[in-house]
């Protein structure tokens, strides 16, 4: 890989933060209170941000807001971290999303999972093709969710694109992701496991180098934890991370995912540092389900 994405590469093999996406009493995005959550992740230690991110409720945001997170994150960060902004919906724009993000000095640009109900492999090849070639000056990240996908596309795009650099794998099985890898050349590309700290032993036992997180908005600490000890190759202290936040996880994973964002921002609440309130799919937990997020949250080391 050429030198000119080292810096994006290695930005990568780390805890890529998703940032929460506050959101004011009248439902606007929050500025003022994404800025702060912002600075607590960077004082953690964090140097790795994706605005725009699943966690970020990307599919419940406006353009505008989409354009307007990218700012802010942007503006509060300057040369404190590295900015991997998601992009995506149709063509037209993820390609002026991913302009957006280049024109402000982000380095990189997430290309969520296509949303369609007919994804060919041919056409996922198109389709981040278009976006990659749209911004060479950036690094390019495929959000691999689809578990049809086979290596050899994700090959075939690398070889018309050399800034597709890294990617994110999100299927839930860890044989797969070992063979998918391989197949599409392991060290061409920085893995990082796209399923958060639940799954990255095991995707790092098979090639990965970093994990995305949204539970590092409620503790960047025990994040960096966990990516330590994987670095370092100590499998049992990495576990016992895994096992301070297996429940919390859990709770996220629950019913297809349903309360992912809902949980992380329940803790931040809890925390008294944003409000719980999460858009439409998603919906707050009920009075009866937040004192077990409140508990954990608080028994961590924040």
């Amino acid at each position: 890989m050429t030198a000119t994405f080292e810096t994006q590469r290695a930005a990568l093999a780390d805890v890529v933060a998703i940032p929460v996406t506050p959101f004011a009493e009248d439902g606007t995005v929050d500025p003022a209170t994404y800025r702060a959550l912002l600075r607590r992740l960077l004082d953690g230690g964090i140097t790795t941000l994706t605005p725009n991110g699943n966690t970020g409720e990307f599919y419940a945001l406006s353009p505008a807001e989409r354009r307007l997170v990218t700012e802010l994150t942007i503006e509060e960060t300057g040369e404190r971290a590295d900015i991997l902004v998601g992009v995506g919906h149709d063509l037209p724009t993820a390609v002026a999303s991913a302009r957006h993000a280049r024109d402000l000095g982000a380095s990189m640009v997430m290309v969520h999972q296509p949303v369609h109900p007919y994804v060919s492999q041919g056409g996922w090849v198109d389709y981040h093709r278009a976006i990659a070639e749209s911004v060479p000056e950036l690094g390019v990240v495929p959000y691999i969710r689809n578990a049809q996908l086979t290596g050899a596309r994700l090959a075939d795009l690398a070889d018309a694109c050399p800034n597709v650099v890294g990617v994110k794998y999100a299927v839930p099985d860890a044989a797969k992701f070992a063979a998918f890898a391989r197949d599409a050349n392991l060290d061409r590309f920085v893995w990082v496991a796209g399923l958060a700290e639940p799954y990255a032993p095991s995707y790092f036992s098979a090639g990965a180098t970093g994990f995305t997180s949204g539970l590092v908005n409620v503790a960047p600490a025990v994040s960096l934890n966990m990516i330590e000890a994987l670095r370092s190759g100590d499998y049992p202290a990495a576990m016992k991370v895994w096992e301070q936040i297996r429940r919390f996880e859990e709770l996220r994973a629950a019913n297809g995912s349903a309360n992912n964002v809902t949980v992380v921002k329940e803790a931040l609440a809890s925390l008294g540092l944003c409000r719980r309130e999460v858009r439409p799919p998603s919906k707050p937990l009920p009075e009866d389900e937040r004192a077990e997020v409140a508990a954990i949250a608080a028994g961590w080391s924040i």
